[in-house]
């Protein structure tokens, strides 16, 4: 469910406006969805049903690899062929807007009222896409593992603090943990912004100055920043956490580490394996309160699309809750609206991941809506690992701040 990271040198290679090819009522539509099965059956289901219920217009879908998916959008728009409807990751959606890749989304604003925040994306107050789906981030764990050990067992109204969040990990490796916390830190890429930067924001820091976009100052290398970021290193140091992997949730499946930060892509594997006794725990507040990483996979409309009115009408279409339940059972996803989470098998009231849904609602935060987040995030990743490596926090966090500040000042400030 991570979407993958843009680099700016990609995006800025594209030009202007880009436009579609299409003939007449044929409107072409890309997705990022190659060998997802489960995904791609619902959105054959989408076309069918909605090329069948009227016959002004046709979408002709092509899918692509998600590692091949950007390099593709951006060929197209230096061909200016980029076809009417596109889909794109979330937190990368205000660099294809400002690279002139997209037109503002134009759907009733009744519709997007009845969306998820985080699954609508916007750039400079302006909707630019929206999302079928969310994902979240939880801490897994055992009930079993955590009341012999006298762990309080954190809930969405009273979750750990950090030095609950301390006592508890410590306790754990005293009980026989080698590594009694799994970070996810063997990843890499988008992964470490999605993951991190929620703790980041938790201790009351952040990658930019939001009310601005201008600058990142203060933000990432302020005193709550240095504080989060000692603790983040210390975690490692203790050898609490480690990064030697396998990226995933194996290591908590095979009872080698107590407590496991993941995403409720990992759920249904930990549901088959530990039953009963899993828990799906909210995040550790840091001190300003819990939060979690929010926007995944969204859709746009290309600047250039000649067919707006009829993707503007397949859009509405797809956005029927029976649609978006569909995704969330065949892929173990959030639905971005109320009604078509109550109708998953999983994420309803009574649903096994409905404690996904209240995290959701509860602690997500968008990443920031700004052009230069994909340089924001590949220097965060950066800063964050020679960090977890134990080079000294503050001329690391000083040293990200400048390249994103650079980066900033060198556009122009991104139409901030």
């Amino acid at each position: 469910m991570l979407a993958a990271g843009l680099s700016a040198a990609l995006v800025l290679s594209g030009c202007g406006r880009a436009s579609d090819t299409g003939d007449s009522g044929e409107i072409t539509m890309w997705t990022h969805s190659a060998g997802n099965p489960g995904e791609l059956a619902v959105y054959q289901q989408i076309i069918a049903d909605f090329n069948a219920s009227q016959s002004r217009y046709k979408i002709v879908q092509q899918n692509f690899p998600q590692g091949s998916y950007n390099e593709a959008i951006t060929a197209a728009a230096t061909a200016r062929k980029l076809p009417c409807l596109l889909d794109v990751d979330g937190p990368v959606m205000p660099n294809w807007a400002w690279a002139g890749y997209l037109q503002p989304l134009g759907l009733p604003d009744d519709l997007l009222d009845s969306l998820l925040p985080t699954t609508v994306g916007r750039y400079k107050d302006t909707v630019y896409s929206a999302g079928y789906w969310e994902a979240a981030l939880s801490i897994f764990a055992r009930k079993s593992v955590l009341e012999k050990n006298n762990v309080r067992i954190p809930t969405v109204e009273k979750p750990w603090t950090l030095d609950e969040f301390d006592a508890a990990v410590a306790k754990l490796k005293a009980s026989g943990y080698q590594t009694p916390l799994d970070l996810g830190a063997a990843d890499k890429g988008e992964w470490w912004s999605y993951a991190y930067s929620p703790m980041l924001q938790s201790a009351g820091g952040d990658l930019i100055n939001r009310g601005t976009m201008k600058n990142a100052d203060g933000a990432l290398n302020g005193p709550d920043a240095v504080k989060f970021f000692t603790w983040f290193q210390q975690a490692f140091k203790n050898g609490w956490a480690d990064n030697a992997g396998p990226v995933g949730n194996q290591r908590f499946i095979d009872d080698k580490v107590a407590l496991s930060y993941t995403g409720v892509w990992n759920a249904k594997d930990a549901l088959a394996a530990v039953g009963d006794d899993l828990l799906i725990l909210p995040p550790v507040d840091f001190g300003k309160g819990p939060k979690i990483g929010g926007g995944s996979w969204q859709w746009g409309i290309s600047a250039g699309c000649k067919n707006v009115e009829g993707a503007r009408e397949y859009l509405k279409f797809s956005f029927q809750d029976k649609y978006l339940t569909a995704f969330a059972d065949s892929q173990v996803v959030i639905p971005s609206t109320a009604a078509a989470a109550k109708a998953s098998k999983y994420f309803s009231d009574t649903g096994s991941l409905h404690q996904f849904a209240v995290l959701s609602q509860k602690f997500a935060l968008a990443r920031p809506a700004t052009p230069g987040y994909p340089v924001i995030s590949s220097t965060f990743e950066k800063a964050a690992k020679d960090i977890m490596s134990g080079a000294d926090v503050k001329p690391v966090l000083d040293t990200a701040v400048k390249a994103i500040d650079t980066d900033i000042s060198s556009q122009n400030g991104y139409g901030f």
